[in-house]
């Protein structure tokens, strides 16, 4: 399961060019077994994906891919409520026996060096603390590069898309490859 905002909702983009679509192609070429269910939500934050994670959890979630703190950075919500949320993510998927992947994110550099730097951290040490995998930066090689992102300059368009999927399948596919 993808929880996140418009980054995994594939904003801007049609049906199937999203990270998490091009993460479901890899899975079925390799014929693995996993479906993804996208439950992303454009605009969404790390409070609202808290809010919906108990009902998005129902059913058999085997991992849980968080990807949520970019639209927090951009609104500069305080880094405390940021970490509380996410750690409550990762907690209530453990819980559930869920596989946690958090995709880590970078706060716009207009809310001064210390906020950015302690943004950064957080996805680091929650990783470190619950022991769970850690995409580093989700959008690396894709953020700030305009020939890979849309005309606002945010969202990945296709070629992002798949530079973004290629970030989360390094992680991701130890998760998911069967035993030989």
């Amino acid at each position: 399961m993808v929880l996140g905002d418009s980054l995994a909702a594939g904003y801007g983009l049609n049906d199937g060019e999203s990270f998490p679509a091009r993460l479901q192609e890899r899975l079925d070429q390799r014929e693995l077994g996993f479906e993804i269910a996208n439950v992303s939500v454009s605009g969404d934050t790390s409070a609202g994906g808290l809010r919906r994670l108990d009902w998005a959890l129902d059913g058999d979630v085997r991992i849980l891919l968080v990807e949520l703190g970019g639209n927090d950075g951009l609104r500069g919500l305080p880094l405390t409520e940021l970490r509380a949320n996410l750690a409550a993510i990762i907690e209530r998927g453990q819980a559930r026996g869920a596989t946690v992947v958090l995709a880590g994110m970078e706060a716009p550099p207009n809310f001064g060096p210390d906020y950015t730097a302690g943004f950064r951290r957080i996805y680091r040490e929650l990783a470190t603390q619950y022991r769970v995998r850690l995409v580093p930066f989700l959008l690396e090689g894709v953020a700030g590069n305009p020939a890979l992102n849309i005309a606002d300059g945010i969202h990945p368009n296709p070629s992002g898309a798949r530079i973004v999927a290629d970030n989360v399948w390094r992680v991701l596919e130890p998760l998911v490859k069967r035993p030989a």
